[in-house]
Order: structure tokens, then sequence, then C-alpha cells
């Protein structure tokens, strides 16, 4: 993992593809967004493509624009592909569909159970989020920052290390933002935006689910399932997930949080957060998944009661 061969990669070439994973976290599209700034600023030319639109609550964000959707049958010719905050190639969703034979493939990510899929992969994960390992490519490449750029690190940051709270928060992190503050972000306007603009129909869909989940294992688990029906009554805006793991968290003694969602009646989305030593990106691994140690993912091939047999029989083992 040399960063000045991606460097180089960045130099010599002139056509890039950019992408991220299926269902981007604000993370994953700062980074995107980022490298892309990047490469602009050296007269590349680049696509940024995605294989979801944006969604509305992230379009705030600087240049979200310029991200599209991928569309069928859509051609580009480019010179490198690079994938940003994913750690497993199939993660890209129908992106994967452009990728041609000997096209040069960066892989930049902070994932620990990522795949090495690239030519080249820059995977740090120590780091706190994919953009703090995008600020550290930039500084090495000397590339200066713009006032756009330092607040896409910086929400990167800050929605990864979960407003600073997660142990991913590390000293280097804190002096990133130090550094990130120079440029005049307005923080508490940008905090209001990622987590202080629910719709109102919204959080009264929420507040009848909030308290619907079961205690397991004498209250080291919490279970909490999303059939299809309840969780399409939520629009793009709201990110329920995210909204439930904040909530249950605050339960005294709680080991792990899971979180099923039916995507149909033979496929389930599990979502897993640890509250303290378990390693859910272990278990994720089990079913093919990962992530990092204390959020982690995967998807069972099951319907939503016999994915629930098998996670739970799985963090009763680890229990």
């Amino acid at each position: 993992m040399n960063p000045s061969k991606i460097i180089q990669a960045f130099e010599k070439n002139e056509t890039f593809l950019v992408t991220t994973h299926i269902n981007p976290d604000p993370d994953a599209l700062c980074s995107q967004l980022v490298t892309a700034s990047y490469l602009k600023s050296k007269g590349k030319r680049v696509y940024l493509i995605n294989h979801d639109a944006v969604p509305e609550r992230f379009h705030f964000l600087p240049s979200t624009k310029s991200i599209k959707k991928i569309t069928k049958g859509k051609k580009i010719n480019y010179d490198v592909l690079v994938v940003l905050d994913c750690g497993d190639l199939d993660r890209i969703g129908e992106v994967k569909n452009l990728i041609k034979p000997n096209k040069i493939i960066i892989n930049i990510d902070h994932h620990v159970t990522n795949h090495m899929f690239g030519n080249l992969n820059l995977v740090v994960p120590n780091a706190s989020s994919t953009s703090e390992v995008m600020y550290g490519l930039l500084r090495r490449a000397q590339v200066p920052l713009d006032k756009n750029m330092a607040t896409l690190i910086y929400l990167g940051i800050m929605t990864d290390t979960g407003s600073f709270r997660y142990d991913n928060t590390s000293a280097h992190t804190h002096e990133i933002v130090s550094h990130l503050l120079k440029f005049n972000i307005h923080v508490s306007e940008l905090y209001r935006k990622i987590y202080e603009n629910v719709p109102l129909t919204d959080l009264k869909y929420f507040t009848r689910i909030a308290d619907n989940f079961e205690a397991l294992y004498k209250g080291k688990v919490v279970c909490v399932e999303l059939l299809k029906s309840v969780y399409n009554k939520f629009s793009e805006d709201f990110d329920l997930r995210d909204k439930i793991f904040k909530h249950l968290r605050t339960i005294r003694g709680v080991e792990v949080l899971v979180i099923l969602t039916e995507e149909n009646k033979n496929r389930t989305r599990i979502n897993l957060r640890s509250q303290r030593k378990v390693n859910v990106a272990r278990l994720a691994s089990l079913f093919g998944g990962g992530g990092h140690r204390k959020a982690s993912g995967c998807v069972i091939e099951e319907g939503i009661i016999e994915a629930r047999k098998k996670i739970v029989k799985a963090i009763g083992n680890v229990l």
C-alpha cells in the first residue's frame, strides 16, 4: 500500500471514473467528491457515477449534482477506476458493469474487512473514515485545500465518528479537524443539516416503531425487525436505521444491536453495531459481509424469520 504509486497514477493518467458503494453514506459521498476535486484541479477529466442517485438529504453537499446514477447501457472511456469507501468490489452495484480489462483500479478505504481488490490499494483500518484517508493522501500529494474540500472532509469524518464519539476518533483525527476548521467551516449548520432536518411525517412513523424491539440474552442483545411494508413508509430523507441505532444504543448493558430489514421474501439485510467488545465485522464475515469492528453488515439470502434465527444464533455463540 504505497500512496506514492496512487499519486503517480493520478498524475500520469487523464480520465477517471470515480465511484463508491451502494446506498452511499456521507463519508462515501464526501471522499468521492474530494477525490474528484483533487483530480479536476490537476486538469483531469472525471466521471462521477454511482449505483444510486444521491439521496435528497445530502444535496446540500458541495458539487453533488456532478454525481450521476448509472443508466442502462452506459459506456464510458476512462483510464483509471477509483473506488472509495468500499470493502468489496461487488458493493459498487451496477457500476461494476463499467469495469474494463487492463484498466487500473485504485481502491481507497478504511474498512478492516477490505478485500484488497485494486491494482493499487490504500486501505487504512485505523483511520476514522475514508475522508481521513483522502486527507492524508492530499497532504502527501501537496494538494492545497479549499473551503469546499475542507467541508467535505470534515463532514465525512464527523459522520463516520458519530460526531467524534466513537472509538475510531483518534488524536490524529482531532489534529486533522483542527486544520480543517481554519477554513471557517460552519460546524453547527452542517450538524443541523445532517442530524436535525427530519421530515414531520417520518418522525411520526418513527415514534410508532422506535420501541418495537426485543431484548435477548439477558438484555445483551437488542433486535429490531423492519418489514418492507414498514420501511417503505419512510422518505429517503430519513435514515431510519441510523435513528434506531442512536435510540437503542442508550440502553444500559447492551453489547450488540441488530437491525434486520426485509428486502424481499428471500433476502434480508443485517446491520450490526457493537457497544463494547464484540467484533461485529467478524460476525458479518460469517455471512459474506464486513465493515468495522463496531459497525458492520451483511445480507442473508433468507426471509426475515430465518435470517433472524441465524444471526441471533451466531451472536449467541460469540457471547
